[in-house]
């Protein structure tokens, strides 16, 4: 009797430790589940899939090896988020790569994959308000994305290298994360390549060294970056490092090829900052440069954060004014949501006409008049672009800088130069709205300028007068 009370006792036991168990796992002592999935996809008005719900990333440490002659990627991504809810599971974006294996907190966790989401269940529920690590491995050959206007991003595969780009979904295609350009991290990003080869990235370079046939360089970004922004640059590189007035180290990267038709236009890029400096404030971010290739191997420029990439065919100095201004609007000051990407590339056009003003007897008025007159410019509303693939059409850019300049007119300017500095500043590091910029500037000018939003803003057609 006694060793059948035994048995009978022991299974018992076992059963209330896990019940006890279960009860600390999903963090109510009634054994209910009170966590619920993040949502798959954050609704954008142009990507309703993109993003993801129930936390904030803060921190992406991405440890990457790149084999150019296969084209494969070894990698590890360490995602550190805090939950804005109680959560049971949550997606990351992701596309092509294979994912070996998960965990959260160090514990493995289930992984479900559905085209591009990637769905985790974590093996207990995470508390909202708790911050909590993610460590995905993945691997494979990473996919050149091509967007509806036919340019090509993500990962894409130079004559000796790879290059990254993302603008507005190819993130996705080399690190899985929270694809948004709401959710904003800081980055560590550690790059493997074969000796003779070189890794630029964002940010400052920690530390670069070759052993056993490989080189391993190590980037660091302390301040805040969309993932769009995020980028690799991996060939065979010339190098130019200065410092601005302001004391911003400069390191700037052009494929051999193009070095020597570069190395003038990249030597002007401290005088270039300190110029913006006077005009938008102080340089939002710790490091700064360019990377310049080969026109073959990318079609268009792009204003990855402190390090904007062009190609040669491009590399211009209107262009690199542009690039140089979204460190400012766009990338400091990040959209909301892609129906806000006007007001980066506004900006950034505005200050080519700017710059010609100053520098080249070109009035703005001139670039404004020009630009009211080009009906392509007229398509839309720069603030409504119909679809996804509108979203870099001529009137995000050309008539969104109109809309700077009719503010411009109407306030005065001194009180424009106050907000072309005071609007960046005011949302360092951070996301803005449309209507977070309208109400910023009827507040800074202290009148209502509804008239001027309806007609330059969201009016449709061209007016009859500039």
């Amino acid at each position: 009797m006694t060793t059948r009370s035994r048995a009978r006792t022991a299974p018992a036991a076992a059963a209330v430790a896990a019940l006890i168990l279960l009860a600390g796992c999903t963090g109510d002592t009634d054994g209910s589940v009170r966590g619920t999935p993040g949502a798959a996809g954050l609704r954008d008005p142009y990507f309703p899939k993109l993003g993801n719900g129930g936390y904030d990333v803060r921190h992406y440490a991405l440890t990457l090896a790149y084999d150019p002659r296969s084209g494969r990627l070894d990698a590890t991504a360490e995602i550190t988020a805090r939950a804005t809810q109680d959560l049971s599971a949550f997606n990351l974006d992701l596309t092509g790569l294979t994912v070996d294996r998960a965990t959260v907190d160090g514990a493995p966790a289930a992984v479900n994959r559905a085209g591009n989401e990637l769905t985790l269940r974590p093996r207990e529920e995470i508390d909202r308000g708790r911050e909590f690590r993610t460590t995905v491995a993945y691997s494979g050959v990473p996919e050149k994305i091509t967007d509806g206007d036919g340019a090509g991003e993500g990962w894409l595969r130079t004559k000796d290298g790879a290059l990254a780009l993302g603008e507005p979904v190819g993130s996705m295609a080399w690190f899985p994360g929270n694809h948004h350009p709401s959710d904003k991290a800081t980055y560590d990003i550690t790059v493997t390549v074969p000796q003779g080869l070189r890794a630029f990235a964002n940010g400052m370079r920690t530390s670069e060294r070759t052993r056993n046939g490989r080189t391993t360089a190590v980037w660091h970004s302390p301040e805040p970056m969309a993932s769009y922004l995020a980028t690799v640059a991996v060939g065979r590189y010339e190098t130019r490092t200065a410092t601005t007035p302001s004391k911003v180290t400069v390191l700037s990267a052009a494929d051999p090829s193009v070095a020597a038709a570069s190395r003038a236009l990249l030597d002007r890029i401290p005088e270039l900052l300190e110029w913006a400096e006077e005009n938008f404030g102080p340089y939002p971010f710790s490091s700064a440069g360019a990377i310049v290739e080969p026109a073959g191997d990318v079609g268009y420029a792009l204003e990855t954060q402190t390090r904007p990439v062009f190609p040669q065919s491009s590399f211009d100095l209107p262009t690199l004014v542009h690039e140089l201004a979204h460190q400012w609007y766009g990338n400091s000051v990040s959209p909301a949501t892609w129906r806000d990407m006007w007001l980066n590339e506004s900006f950034a056009t505005y200050a080519e006409w700017l710059y010609a003003e100053d520098f080249e007897d070109t009035p703005a008025q001139q670039s404004f008049e020009e630009a009211f007159a080009a009906d392509v410019n007229w398509a839309f509303p720069p603030a409504e672009p119909p679809t996804a693939e509108n979203l870099f059409d001529p009137p995000v850019y050309q008539r969104g800088a109109m809309v700077l300049h009719k503010i411009r007119q109407k306030v005065g300017d001194d009180t424009f130069y106050e907000i072309l500095a005071g609007w960046p500043a005011k949302h360092r590091h951070g996301n803005a709205s449309t209507d977070d910029f309208t109400a910023y500037v009827e507040d800074v000018a202290g009148e209502d300028l509804s008239g001027l939003w309806d007609v330059w803003l969201y009016g449709d057609g061209r007016p009859t007068s500039p």
